[in-house]
């Protein structure tokens, strides 16, 4: 990876940490942005990279550092609403290995639900697990008021990551462009590439 690949990598990991303090007040859930900034890293940095953001944020708050949305440790991992951080890497690798490179809108918004459907799944199985586990809760109603409540909010941010992404994209591979491997002579009159 080159430098620019881990400043990218960076600014999502910490978009991803932004993301967990956010919370705009709205009716029934909070307005928070983890998924979507987790999408959104799929669909702008590829697979590996959206993977390497994400886990980046999950490997920091089992560390110890409060950047989940309560708190931080390895004790995290006991928590019900773990699954989810394991789940926004599932949606940054599902945004980056579906991605288009035609860049139209329709297949972005596809690709963008896709993720968050990944995130819905492994959060949700996850949640659902710990609920059995544990015992001594209606498994129904804790699912909705833990998992499915929080849905179409999600839902809605990721149309906004696909719109995001559309309009990013071409900007994004310009820059990208403009950085290229340049070729330089080597003494021995033969051509290397270096960034």
């Amino acid at each position: 990876m080159i430098s620019a690949d881990i400043a990218e990598c960076a600014l999502f990991c910490a978009l991803m940490i932004a993301g967990a303090y956010i919370r705009i007040p709205f009716p029934l859930v909070p307005l928070t942005f983890q998924t979507v900034f987790a999408t959104l890293a799929g669909l702008l940095l590829g697979w590996k990279k959206g993977i390497i953001s994400t886990a980046a944020y999950m490997v920091l708050g089992l560390a110890g550092l409060p950047v989940f949305t309560s708190g931080g440790g390895i004790a995290y991992v006991v928590m019900p609403s773990f699954g989810f951080v394991v789940g926004f890497i599932a949606a940054a690798g599902v945004g980056g290995i579906m991605w288009s490179a035609e860049k139209k809108l329709w297949k972005l918004i596809v690709i963008s639900l896709s993720a968050c459907a990944a995130n819905y799944v492994i959060g949700g199985v996850f949640v659902w697990c710990w609920l059995n586990i544990n015992g001594g809760y209606d498994i129904a109603s804790s699912m909705v008021s833990w998992v499915f409540i929080y849905i179409p909010k999600d839902i809605i941010l990721c149309l906004i990551a696909a719109v995001t992404a559309w309009k990013v994209l071409p900007a994004l591979k310009k820059m990208r462009s403009a950085r290229g491997v340049k070729k330089l002579k080597e003494p021995d009159g033969e051509t290397a590439k270096t960034d």
